[in-house]
């Protein structure tokens, strides 16, 4: 019998299934992995809603891709938006991607006066999810990273928010680990409830998209563009995980990430992660967490 890696090496969007009738929503969908994976899931048949926070950028990036497409506001650095976009949601949605994020910034606050990166890649996509579970008929897929792995490995729960401590690096894996717990923990919750929703993440391995242009120290931003043109699979590559994880009958709470070395290209897989990420007392304390700081609950009725 052929291994994973061997039924998945050729794996790419062409191997999408057809998703006529299906509706899927993809944060971040303007530009990089985002705008890529709404390209491949409209060819696909699927009508995609761009989230996003600038109508105009939004409205022009659909403008580029064939297939039903709508824009919607939304802009996960403030929950006031996110409440807004979710309470104008009225239909089924078979898919949500929480693609968009942001990477090592300089120390900035959201709306609610959350660390950013924390509260846009975790917390917003938190309130999001919970906001918009009911209607959901499918799968969550949540876009991680294998930098979850790096700055200290942990949540810091005695302050998520990093204050007097931040560092670009530090506060950037530790989001991405949380949507890893996220995911792990809103799994366990879809299978108690005894819902066929399913919640997924997966890893882009190194992409080249304009998200490294935003570190705080400059060097690292020049490093990285080197990276970017030397190292770097493309962005199309980049999605193709997200995409698989969007698309094929995987357990809940798989993680899906290019099967080349160290995970940094190649085509997309089941991939490991590390051990804090596997914690489910961890992923317990940080749903209650984020429940506190988003006044979010979890809703979801069981299923008779």
């Amino acid at each position: 019998m052929p291994t994973l890696n061997a039924m998945t090496d050729k794996w790419n969007a062409t191997h999408l299934p057809d998703l006529t009738g299906r509706t899927a929503v993809i944060t971040g969908a303007n530009s990089g992995l985002g705008l890529v994976t709404a390209q491949e899931l409209a060819r696909a048949g699927a009508h995609v809603v761009f989230a996003v926070r600038d109508l105009a950028r939004g409205g022009a990036a659909a403008a580029t891709v064939g297939g039903s497409t709508e824009v919607r506001r939304l802009d996960l650095a403030d929950l006031d938006s996110v409440r807004e976009f979710a309470d104008g949601w009225d239909r089924p949605l078979d898919l949500l991607i929480n693609n968009a994020g942001v990477m090592m910034l300089p120390e900035r606050r959201t709306e609610q006066g959350f660390e950013m990166q924390f509260g846009t890649n975790h917390l917003g996509h938190f309130t999001l999810t919970n906001l918009l579970l009911p209607r959901i008929t499918d799968r969550v897929v949540t876009v991680a990273s294998g930098l979850h792995r790096a700055g200290d490995g942990v949540i810091h729960f005695g302050d998520v928010n990093l204050r007097g401590r931040y560092n670009p690096t530090r506060a950037y894996a530790q989001s991405k680990l949380a949507n890893l717990l996220f995911t792990l923990e809103l799994q366990r919750r879809l299978t108690e409830a005894g819902s066929p929703v399913r919640a997924l993440a997966a890893h882009p391995g190194y992409a080249a998209t304009n998200l490294q242009s935003h570190h705080a120290n400059p060097l690292a931003r020049a490093f990285m563009a080197v990276g970017n043109k030397v190292f770097a699979q493309s962005d199309r590559a980049g999605a193709l995980p997200t995409l698989y994880a969007a698309s094929q009958d995987l357990p809940g709470a798989s993680y899906v990430g290019p099967a080349g070395l160290a995970e940094m290209r190649g085509a997309p897989t089941l991939v490991g992660r590390s051990a804090a990420a596997s914690d489910p007392e961890a992923a317990r304390r940080l749903w209650t967490l984020s429940e506190e700081m988003t006044g979010v609950k979890w809703g979801l009725e069981p299923v008779a």
